[in-house]
């Protein structure tokens, strides 16, 4: 039973891998389209192979490591970066033999914290100033939105009666929680663009103050997983804002269009906003945010209460 579980474990990161470079496309090609050009259309129809081709030159360029860079660190923060992006894909309740747990939401919020790691170790190891300013932005902007992003989730969990991802399909059978709780799902999704690093709030990668920010110094393979942990987040964050408000279950196909179209608001807000300042972003973390998120769960704890009161 544990030698399937794995098996089918393995299964499904290749599954996300494979879907992290059509993700790529999909992204190219909305741009395209927002900005009135076409996108890539030459490699293989329409461009569908666009991505494939990507990834052989990616991992075929030669790797350049800084002289002055700390080595171990700096080789193998993407690793890690890329490990904590997949391992968090085991909370989701697949049903198939998959590692299936009661404090599920737990792990996500552990695995979501470790994600800061890699990337201070990434800018801090490459012994550049730009690399290390863009990650000390990302380490602190990352951590802002984790409390906000911790409120937010409190208050489904509440409504549901436990951290299991399993109880959010039985709840929402009938009635969708984004319905009943319309501001929370907003505010989740806008601190998800914050803590996958995406516009309007990419200031670990601001290009025109930064260079590229923390992965500055980063070339080929280095780069490439870099990149394919911040795209395996984007995937994952969309299949857990439709797990918790649109009533998602992983065993139905319609779960999977729900998660395209979360992934496509993605790409859309980037093709649309610009940039906030700096101090904006930490403002709307901590001053507004964080109070509404607690306002909402202390109201849902009222009324799970209440519920408690009545049907004792």
């Amino acid at each position: 039973m544990f030698f399937i579980s794995i098996l089918n474990y393995i299964f499904l990161l290749v599954c996300v891998l494979v879907s992290v470079a059509f993700v790529t496309l999909l992204e190219r090609k909305i741009l395209g389209y927002i900005q009135i050009r076409k996108g890539p259309n030459k490699v293989g129809y329409m461009g569908i192979l666009q991505p494939f081709a990507d990834a052989v030159k990616l991992f075929l360029k030669e790797q350049t490591v800084p002289t002055l860079s700390n080595f171990l660190p700096y080789y193998l923060s993407p690793v890690f970066g890329l490990f904590t992006a997949l391992v968090v894909w085991a909370v989701i309740p697949f049903n198939s033999g998959l590692m299936n747990f009661d404090m599920s939401i737990l792990f996500f919020m552990c695995c979501l914290s470790l994600g800061v790691y890699s990337t201070m170790s990434a800018g801090w190891a490459s012994n550049s100033k730009y690399s290390l300013l863009g990650s000390l932005r990302a380490v602190a902007q990352t951590i802002s939105y984790e409390v906000s992003l911790a409120f937010i989730l409190l208050s489904p969990v509440f409504m549901v009666g436990g951290f299991n991802l399993e109880l959010f399909n039985f709840y929402q059978e009938s009635m969708w929680l984004i319905w009943f709780m319309f501001p929370l799902g907003m505010l989740w999704l806008a601190s998800c663009l914050a803590e996958t690093n995406r516009t309007p709030f990419d200031f670990a990668e601001g290009e025109s103050e930064l260079v590229s920010g923390f992965n500055t110094e980063y070339s080929s393979g280095g780069f490439a997983l870099i990149f394919m942990a911040e795209y395996a987040s984007i995937l994952f964050m969309s299949s857990l804002y439709a797990l918790l408000f649109l009533g998602g279950n992983p065993n139905s196909l319609l779960f999977y269009f729900k998660l395209t179209f979360v992934a496509f608001i993605f790409v859309w807000v980037r093709g649309t906003l610009p940039r906030l300042r700096y101090d904006k972003l930490m403002y709307l973390a901590w001053k507004s945010f964080l109070p509404v998120a607690l306002n909402y769960l202390i109201f849902f704890m009222g009324l799970k209460m209440m519920f408690y009161c009545f049907v004792l």
